[in-house]
């Protein structure tokens, strides 16, 4: 099977353990080891994201970060993310994909970014909705300077190998309702 249909099979499953894995009480106990796991960075630049579907729910975490906080805003097909602005409070409007995005463009550049995913395994590499858009976004935002890119999810989505082509990003680190774990 080429790689495309392998992605779309391991997809599959992982949806299926991440709508099966979603509850209030996994949401609670991810945010708390995710605000712990970003504690070392309390003053970077951090990039979360607008959950949608059943994605672990990073905004309370979000909210309390110290530093900048921003969300993520797809340009255009193969493009990088940009991320702009975002506070609890401020205005937001529907962006692509059912994610909210500030309603204000102030581009920040973050040192810190939560990345969701749909499945993921341990050597670290994540499998996401298939855009290329969080692969593309690490490299361009790696290449400029250290980065720490945070994978987020339920520890239900672990897979036993996420198929890889050459563009994908590995992660260094997953957080999940069990901890934080670090890759390389």
């Amino acid at each position: 099977m080429k790689i495309d249909g392998q992605k779309t099979a391991a997809r599959k499953l992982a949806f299926a353990a991440r709508k099966a894995a979603k509850s209030g009480a996994r949401d609670a106990a991810a945010q708390a080891q995710l605000a712990a796991a970003l504690a070392p960075y309390a003053q970077d630049a951090l990039a979360g994201y607008m959950p949608i579907r059943t994605e672990v729910d990073p905004l309370p975490v979000m909210a309390a970060h110290a530093g900048v906080v921003g969300v993520p805003v797809i340009r255009g097909a193969g493009q990088p993310l940009e991320f702009h602005r975002w506070s609890h409070s401020c205005a937001l409007v529907d962006g692509p994909f059912g994610a909210q995005v500030p309603r204000d463009a102030e581009v920040i550049t973050p040192r810190v970014v939560i990345v969701p995913l749909v499945g993921f395994d341990a050597q670290g590499y994540r499998l996401g909705y298939g855009g290329g858009f969080y692969d593309r976004t690490l490299a361009l935002l790696r290449a400029a300077g250290p980065v720490l890119a945070l994978g987020y999810a339920f520890d239900a989505q672990e897979l036993s190998q996420v198929p890889i082509d050459q563009y994908d990003q590995r992660l260094d680190g997953i957080v999940t309702e069990s901890g934080l774990r670090r890759f390389g």
